[in-house]
């Protein structure tokens, strides 16, 4: 299935590089690893030398920044070879965009060069326990350090956030937390903080155990009387991080799209190719109505949740707000790639449900797409509501 036409010949070369990088190093070694839950170390440091991390990087603090649909073919590649490598990139590239768009020339400088090599990694802390998708009512607070309402002494930041992928390996975590607990509306008094890792006051706290996404972390972090410096301020402006982890949650919403329609298309490669090799009743299965109507029914969605992916991505890259149009494809791609996941099982029977087989992988790490990056019941919200602001499609 090859989708790269629009691309430039410079973006089809890095979408097959990472094909490349798929099927020869990662297919290969990728059950083991994830029935070890075994973090990638050796993966991860090829994706580095392949320039993956800095593909959301622009000139001159990286070599090459891609477009949006090239970013998503990638994430595609990553997640159909082993989702948790597209995860590993996932909050990193949201952290860059939010620097790209809002940082400081001085943030800049200190943290795109070394997060384009991938020596530097970042995530993004938005979720915290008990708070789910009600990013206003956090409870995670940073005051003035001075205590007397005079924030160039810095800040002292005080309380939890849960499911942060990449927490342990991660030198910079964008924080999403409230500068002005007081403020009306609620979303006036966020900000985004930019912690490095080893400040004092800041621990991961745990890691949490998974049904899939395995070998890369997810964890709960903590801040108590954690201290970062004024230019830690991501732009150098408070109140503006709500607005700005919206922005930056478009373009994560559009990655875990990606995400989705990997893990689907992973699944549906291997159903057909299965459906082809097994007989029953002297014929290759995929010739039973039964089968064969599964595997339609696979790859029209995933045709379908390739293009609305893309569509989001354009829209992403044309500069107008793209909400709406990475919801759909985060809802869409998500809730196909587990429906895609349970046919393939169906498709392979009972080696569907043995660990000797891909499958039961695919089933388990697809669920993550429907809750991560905003619940689909969210997704809905952020659809309808456009939809009536913008007067339709």
């Amino acid at each position: 299935m090859t989708t790269e036409a629009d691309l430039d010949t410079a973006e089809q070369a890095i979408v097959e590089t990472v094909r490349d990088f798929v099927d020869r190093d990662v297919r290969p070694v990728v059950r083991q690893l994830e029935h070890d839950n075994t973090y990638p170390e050796a993966l991860i440091e090829q994706m580095k030398q392949l320039g993956i991390f800095g593909l959301a990087v622009p000139e001159p603090y990286g070599d090459v920044q891609v477009s949006a649909p090239c970013y998503a073919l990638v994430t595609e590649e990553l997640a159909r070879g082993w989702m948790s490598l597209a995860g590993a990139m996932g909050g990193h590239t949201v952290v860059a965009k939010l620097l790209s768009a809002y940082g400081t020339e001085e943030q800049k400088q200190r943290y795109l060069p070394r997060m384009a090599t991938g020596e530097l990694r970042a995530t993004m802390a938005l979720t915290e326990p008990g708070g789910g998708s009600d990013l206003q009512a956090m409870r995670t607070v940073a005051a003035p350090a001075d205590g007397n309402g005079d924030s160039s002494a810095g800040y002292v930041l005080n309380g939890a956030k849960t499911w942060i992928s990449n927490a342990r390996r991660a030198g910079l975590v964008a924080v999403l937390c409230k500068t002005d607990p007081a403020a009306e509306p609620a979303h006036r008094g966020i900000s985004v903080l930019l912690v490095e890792k080893d400040t004092p006051g800041f621990s991961v706290s745990r890691d949490l155990p998974k049904l899939g996404y395995k070998g890369v972390e997810s964890c709960e972090l903590t801040f108590d009387d954690c201290r970062v410096p004024c230019d830690a301020l991501l732009g150098g402006v408070e109140g503006k991080g709500f607005g700005q982890m919206m922005r930056g949650l478009e373009v994560g919403r559009i990655q875990v799209a990606a995400r989705a329609t990997g893990v689907a298309r992973a699944a549906f490669d291997d159903a057909l190719r299965y459906a082809q090799e097994r007989e029953s009743f002297g014929v290759p299965i995929w010739q039973h109505q039964s089968v064969g109507n599964h595997l339609a029914e696979m790859g029209t969605k995933l045709t379908a949740a390739r293009q609305l992916l893309l569509h989001a991505a354009r829209r992403y890259d044309s500069g107008q707000r793209a909400d709406m149009e990475a919801g759909m494809a985060k809802l869409f791609c998500s809730e196909t790639a587990m429906e895609i996941a349970l046919n393939a099982v169906r498709v392979h029977g009972g080696y569907g449900y043995s660990t000797e087989f891909d499958v039961e992988r695919y089933f388990r790490d697809a669920p993550l797409m429907i809750v991560g990056e905003g619940t689909n019941e969210i997704q809905r919200n952020v659809i309808v509501s456009q939809l009536v602001a913008r007067d339709g499609l």
